[in-house]
């Protein structure tokens, strides 16, 4: 992607090929965002094959309906993970209820539980996935190599002030994936 078709023009471009119904625009949306996609549907779902059916429903959506895609509300790539996360988590408590009525096991309640955690821990993955690549680098530094911010800051050849900076604010993104007032897609 070159520089001057950075989103939105990007995005607005995108929205417009596929209204205007050409092909080549969704392969080329595929390719770009199939594997954010797949990725957050199996974090929901726990399992390639329902992963891949919300990945089928993501793309036969955005063809279908290019227009409910609202550039002035975010990039694209967001309204695609939203999208994404909506109907995984439409498939999970459809198939969790399913599996409730048939055992008779479990409760509402637990499932509400299990689609809660699925969710956030899929907003978390595409948040730190999302995140600039200085952010992500330190938090990966301070918590899988248990790195504290001097450490972080000599490894990354940064200032201690600024190690905190980018710690900071990387766990205060990642402290959104909580938010349930972000949720439904554009």
């Amino acid at each position: 992607m070159t520089k001057k078709d950075a989103p939105p023009r990007w995005d607005r471009k995108m929205q417009q090929r596929l209204a205007r119904g050409e092909a080549a625009a969704l392969g080329e949306l595929y390719d770009r965002f199939a594997s954010l996609v797949h990725g957050l549907a199996h974090r929901v779902l726990g399992d390639d094959r329902a992963a891949d059916g919300v990945t089928r429903e993501v793309f036969a959506h955005v063809w279908e309906n290019p227009e409910a895609y609202d550039p002035k509300q975010g990039p694209l790539r967001s309204w695609v993970a939203t999208l994404t996360h909506r109907l995984a988590v439409q498939r999970l408590r459809a198939t969790e209820t399913a599996a409730l009525a048939q055992d008779g096991s479990g409760s509402t309640e637990e499932l509400e539980r299990k689609v809660r955690r699925a969710s956030v821990a899929a907003r978390a993955d595409y948040i730190v996935t999302s995140m600039p690549t200085p952010l992500r680098t330190a938090l990966e530094l301070a918590y899988f190599q248990r790195r504290d911010y001097r450490q972080t800051a000599a490894d990354l050849g940064v200032t201690e002030d600024e190690a905190r900076r980018r710690l900071r604010l990387g766990l205060q993104l990642l402290s959104t994936a909580h938010d349930t007032g972000s949720g439904g897609a554009r």
